[in-house]
């Protein structure tokens, strides 16, 4: 059998989609068609202005192709400026939105239509882009140069569907607002990417004895938090430096994987009333050590332990410690080594993310504090814990554990306003309350004061996501930057803010990949069964909720509901609506 010849060749490919268009056909089916008949008749006279082709219609999905990328790019730029005046007098449920995406790339020809990775790269980036936007591929960048009056915004690797090499991808902005955004964050990206950048690994618990695997793990993040506030250096968050917790991989393999240049790795024996602690700081790049250290000491001098690794760290990177920088590094810590063990149990208990787990966290803390009143970084993980035992139903006195948790804020921030953790806490609480502007505010100072930690920037874009998705979702890429393994609970927040968008493809596509990175995360199946009600996809949300309740036995829709904290009411009703629909008991 031969074998037949198929036509290939280069071309630019326009991929377009509606935002929000489920949902729009669900409330107005006549007059969104309508519409989205008009603005379709718009985009082909603009694409055939420009010498391009309408390959195909596809309901509310547009496909073209141009000879070259100036023309589709100019195309593109005009269709959303265009679209743009047309929605600017409509209420925000009745816009027509499209998202673009634009590759340059092979496609195969056949009977009139075009297939090929080089669609489904554009069809991708298009889900990649904001309603209204447009988001290109690197090929397609490159090609432009500065051919066209626009601004870019490199988006960072992106992992899609069904591709099986990361895309590198670009936003293309239209808009002051845009580039103003765009700028901010770009500026934040590239001071991060212009400082020496560090991971530092689990330290080794090399004790006979496994329970004593808190103390290795309590030197890692002590060194983590340290070096946090050192504001020349860029320090990868607890949740990325512990996934390799336990595991062989290359240190060159895990600094690729985590985008940072130096990597500390150790070792703690425990024994008796010793400790022997072996620290060591590489040069991924080379592969050289830069520095490395035994220390065999009483466990009274641990601490001590702990400053000189931190300080020969910055000796060995040349960073260069302001005063205020010195006095801060230990900053809310412990020289009480009974109180510092309580912390660390209750941390490693407090990540477990469970109702047993936040009880267990509790009790250690409240040691760790009642031995030493003023271990600022126990009191505010304590505060947390209350503030999560009203939020999630862990205590018949909601109201009770939140004030003991906005005590112990008041009190922190009392003694000190320069320290970031008091500050998170307040919006941890505010939030809590549904005062969103008063948790959006506290957090971001949190954010100003401890730059790099990706949880206060996460914990904003998470309250920003009620009010503000655009800006949650460019908060939370700032937070994955810090922390590439980021934790499950950041899912949420991409897919609340595009649930909250009308765009309910990419909050689909976010709960799906949730799912498959966090397959033990409970939430995920929640947001994953409502919206596939929202979607009509019936079935597969019944088939998801009845995974939930496996997971999740003693459910009710009641207490759930008492922990949402969406900014409007009606919103919260909607959303326990959707969970109703599905079969999740009352």
């Amino acid at each position: 059998m031969g074998t037949e010849c198929l036509t290939r060749k280069l071309a630019a490919i326009l991929y377009a989609d509606v935002a929000g268009y489920s949902r729009m056909m669900g409330e107005d089916e006549e007059g969104t068609h309508l519409r989205l008949r008009e603005y379709l008749d718009e985009f082909s006279d603009l694409i055939q202005s420009h010498n391009g082709n309408v390959v195909k219609y596809a309901g509310d999905a547009a496909l073209a192709e141009f000879a070259t990328v100036t023309e589709a790019m100019t195309c593109a730029a005009q269709v959303q400026q265009a679209l743009a005046v047309k929605n600017k007098d409509l209420p925000d449920k009745r816009k027509v939105e499209f998202r673009i995406g634009i590759n340059l790339g092979e496609v195969i020809v056949d009977r009139k239509d075009i297939y090929g990775d080089g669609v489904n790269v554009a069809a991708r980036l298009e889900s990649l882009a904001q309603p209204g936007g447009i988001c290109i591929s690197e090929s397609v960048y490159t090609a432009m140069g500065k051919k066209l009056d626009l601004a870019y915004e490199f988006m960072g690797e992106q992992q899609v569907k069904n591709i099986e090499q990361p895309v590198r991808a670009y936003r293309v902005l239209l808009e002051s607002e845009q580039l103003q955004q765009a700028t901010q964050a770009q500026t934040t990206a590239s001071t991060l990417a212009d400082k020496p950048s560090i991971a530092v690994l689990p330290f080794s618990n090399m004790s006979a004895d496994p329970e004593q695997e808190y103390f290795a793990d309590g030197m890692t993040e002590d060194i983590i938090t340290a070096l946090s506030h050192l504001s020349a250096l860029t320090v990868i968050a607890r949740n990325s430096s512990f996934a390799y917790k336990g595991k062989s991989v290359k240190v060159q393999d895990i600094a690729r994987d985590l985008g940072v240049r130096y990597v500390l790795e150790g070792s703690v024996r425990k024994s008796g009333e010793r400790a022997r602690i072996t620290a060591q700081l590489i040069d991924a790049a080379s592969g050289h050590h830069l520095w490395a250290e035994r220390y065999d000491r009483d466990l009274e001098d641990i601490f001590e332990i702990q400053d000189e690794i931190t300080r020969n760290i910055a000796i060995a990177l040349q960073v260069h410690l302001s005063s205020g920088e010195h006095a801060q590094i230990w900053q809310g810590g412990t020289r009480n080594f009974e109180a510092w063990q309580y912390q660390m149990r209750g941390l490693q208990a407090f990540y477990k993310s469970t109702r047993e787990g936040r009880s267990e966290a509790a009790e250690y803390f409240e040691k760790a504090v009642a031995i030493d009143p003023g271990y600022f970084s126990a009191w505010a993980a304590l505060g947390h814990t209350y503030c999560n035992f009203a939020r999630y139903g862990d205590t018949s006195e909601p109201t009770a554990s939140l004030r003991q948790s906005e005590e112990i804020a008041e009190k922190l921030l009392e003694q000190d306003e320069t320290e970031a953790h008091g500050h998170a806490l307040l919006a941890h609480i505010r939030l809590t309350q549904r005062r969103h502007e008063e948790a959006a505010v506290a957090c971001a100072k949190a954010v100003e004061l401890a730059p790099n930690n990706p949880n206060h920037r996460g914990l904003l874009a998470a309250i920003l996501a009620y009010s503000q998705p655009g800006k949650a979702l460019q908060h939370v890429n700032l937070a994955i930057q810090l922390s590439p393994h980021y934790p499950n609970w950041f899912t949420s927040t991409i897919f609340l803010a595009h649930y909250l968008q009308g765009d309910f493809d990419m909050a689909r596509q976010a709960a799906e990949e949730a799912i498959a990175q966090f397959p033990d995360y409970p939430h995920a199946y929640v947001n994953l069964a409502a919206i596939y009600s929202v979607l009509g996809l019936d079935s597969q949300a019944r088939e998801i909720a009845e995974k939930f309740l496996r997971m999740q036995p003693a459910f009710s829709l009641n207490e759930y509901a008492k922990s949402l904290v969406f900014q409007d009411s009606k919103d919260a009703e909607t959303w326990v609506e959707h969970l109703r629909k599905v079969g999740l008991p009352e």
